[in-house]
């Protein structure tokens, strides 16, 4: 691996109570970040290979996106303005029958693209024909927890398909991609089946990845058909004597926060679509006071149209203020800490900028009219700044973006792919009337 110098950036390192950050010198090796020292020193009987300048910029650890559906970017737009069972039943899943592998392997890779523009260094993904969207991941460079979804309808073929995946994918990419198991849903999945789920996932030892306690139906069918929240069905069942990525947590009684919080399951947060699809409030501020593990996801582009973290932050913010009135919580430095360090259980070494650590990281320009002027950089990056301010993007030591240049995804030809994809998806799709909703 080459040894890179990022010279004179102003390094936010996220490594503990918010405070001004350093301009300082920041040396990479093998991956990692190997040392932070003053500016113009040199490191002894150390040269770098290549050396970035950052003066002006900043410099931050690369965002987590701990819950999407890259692929769905061929889906954008489709279904808009529809409630959740009837945008997935009516409109999503048949969609999603007619897409090809090929189809899944362009989407990812044009949502890779727009991940790594939004500073996305890590995601975690769920979806079918995975190995295509592991295909993309391997060759754009970012780092993914993958796993296929598994649906009780098509088990034996969905959960084949999952095994596979690990079997071929755990640790390729430099140790870059892993593989989770990933039944979609409590409401999808049948007992038997999620409980076949946790014990191949402590076989395997890898994490589970599922839509939890996501709208105010889906608790209420959950009680009455077992008596019991979603939390408390998984509970029951087990799952959570393995590792678990919940995606939503929008509907949580306080002993469902209590349990989350005391079994340690990751909550991906995922603010946009839920209230695009009006699913509703997830109870942030219980959540995080109860010490439970949250990190922030994008869902897919077909619900939240933008896999933009610097939209999912204000959002995130936005939403809980007014809800509680209460302007104070959470603040910026709490939204960032989401961001990056909230998927550092799924993601090890990552969210932080300190030797040892991963090398991802993305290089900001703040020479922006939005941007001016800046009386506290928290506040800068989570209320003010957009995706185009993202100037460079390195993972794992590999610079992916350079001065807004993708390097490792050829953007133009993505788009002209996904379009002539998504145009013939459309070709067959029947409109439903506006008003037969």
């Amino acid at each position: 691996m080459s040894k890179l110098l990022i010279r004179g950036g102003t390094i936010v390192t996220m490594t503990g109570p918010a405070r001004a950050p350093l301009t300082t010198d920041l040396a990479v090796e093998d991956g990692l970040i190997k040392a932070l020292f003053p500016v113009g020193d040199a490191l002894p009987r150390w040269q770098p290979d290549e050396t970035i300048d950052a003066t002006g910029l900043l410099v931050l650890p690369g965002f987590s996106n701990t819950h999407s559906h890259a692929a769905m970017t061929i889906l954008r737009g489709m279904a808009d303005d529809f409630p959740l069972k009837e945008w997935l039943e009516a409109k999503i899943w048949p969609a999603e029958t007619r897409l090809s592998r090929e189809d899944v392997y362009w989407g990812a890779l044009l949502g890779l693209a727009e991940m790594i523009r939004s500073g996305i260094t890590s995601l975690a993904d769920m979806y079918f024909y995975a190995e295509e969207v592991a295909r993309a991941v391997e060759e754009a460079g970012v780092r993914a927890l993958l796993a296929r979804g598994l649906f009780s309808r098509a088990w034996e073929a969905s959960l084949n398909e999952g095994l596979d995946l690990h079997q071929r994918w755990q640790g390729r990419g430099n140790g870059r991609i892993s593989v989770a198991l990933a039944p979609h849903a409590p409401y999808t999945c049948s007992p038997p089946h999620l409980k076949e789920v946790r014990q191949l996932a402590g076989q395997l030892g890898v994490p589970i990845h599922i839509h939890l306690a996501e709208t105010r139906r889906e608790v209420e069918e959950s009680r009455k058909n077992h008596g019991l929240t979603p939390v408390e069905f998984l509970e029951r069942l087990g799952l959570f004597e393995v590792p678990v990525l919940a995606a939503h947590c929008v509907h949580l009684s306080p002993s469902d926060v209590e349990l989350i919080a005391r079994r340690q399951v990751q909550v991906s947060h995922n603010p946009v679509s839920n209230a695009k699809l009006g699913s509703g409030i997830a109870p942030l501020p219980a959540l995080l006071h109860s010490g439970a593990r949250v990190a922030l996801g994008t869902d897919g582009a077909a619900s939240s149209n933008r896999l933009d973290m610097f939209g999912t932050m204000r959002q995130a913010g936005f939403l809980q203020k007014a809800a509680n009135e209460d302007p104070t919580f959470p603040d910026a430095y709490q939204l960032l800490r989401l961001a990056t360090q909230g998927g550092s259980q799924l993601f090890p070494g990552s969210g932080q900028i300190t030797p040892g650590a991963n090398a991802d990281l993305i290089l900001i320009d703040p020479d922006r009219p939005h941007l001016t002027p800046s009386w506290d950089v928290y506040s800068s990056l989570v209320y003010s700044t957009q995706p185009q301010d993202v100037r460079t993007v390195i993972i794992g030591g590999r610079t992916v973006m350079k001065d807004w240049e993708l390097l490792t995804i050829d953007e133009a030809a993505v788009i002209r792919e996904v379009r002539k994809r998504a145009a013939g998806l459309a070709s067959h799709e029947v409109q439903a009337p506006l008003r037969d909703r």
